[in-house]
């Protein structure tokens, strides 16, 4: 089973939302989100919640966290909005480095396969992620925090048209019953 973990800054609208996109997506996939500066266990704000309802998405039940040492180390993959949250979990959890990109850099680098459909972490392995140079120009998903509800919907749709490339790329499809 693939684990994932969505980091942002706040755990409060990017990462919730990519977070509910792959649940969604991927059911037998464990996912789980996380904030590199986050006010514990708040709720999410009702501009997130109308962005999910765009996607036909809930994350009602979400309560804000803080990235631990547990969250790096149950993560198949760490997949941030900002390449800063990159360089966070670089000098705070240098453990999931070599596991850690932004959503964009996956989409663009990570292979969909390798040779007889070679294993997600030797394809991550591959793209040599701890130490690959970031890229700030191009990297991140802005944040709409402070916005309108037209900003959130717009990063919900950026986070929707990136999810719909990467999860392919992250293993097999279920097929559907």
């Amino acid at each position: 089973m693939t684990s994932l973990l969505f980091v942002c800054t706040g755990n409060a609208t990017r990462s919730v939302i990519a977070g509910e996109l792959a649940r969604a997506a991927r059911p037998d996939w464990r996912v789980a989100t996380a904030g590199t500066f986050v006010v514990e266990g708040l709720q999410i704000s009702w501009r997130t919640r109308a962005a999910l309802e765009r996607l036909g998405l809930n994350a009602a039940g979400h309560r804000s966290t803080q990235l631990t040492d547990a969250h790096v180390t149950a993560a198949d993959l760490l997949i941030t909005q900002e390449y800063q949250h990159v360089q966070y979990i670089r000098r705070h959890h240098p453990e999931g480095a070599a596991r850690t990109a932004t959503l964009r850099r996956l989409v663009r680098d990570l292979p969909a396969t390798g040779p007889a459909g070679e294993p997600l972490a030797h394809r991550l392995a591959a793209l040599d992620l701890a130490s690959v140079e970031l890229e700030p120009d191009w990297e991140d998903v802005v944040d709409p925090g402070g916005g309108e509800e037209a900003d959130f919907v717009a990063c919900a749709h950026e986070l929707a048209a990136l999810m719909a490339d990467l999860i392919p790329r992250l293993g097999e499809r279920v097929p559907s019953p």
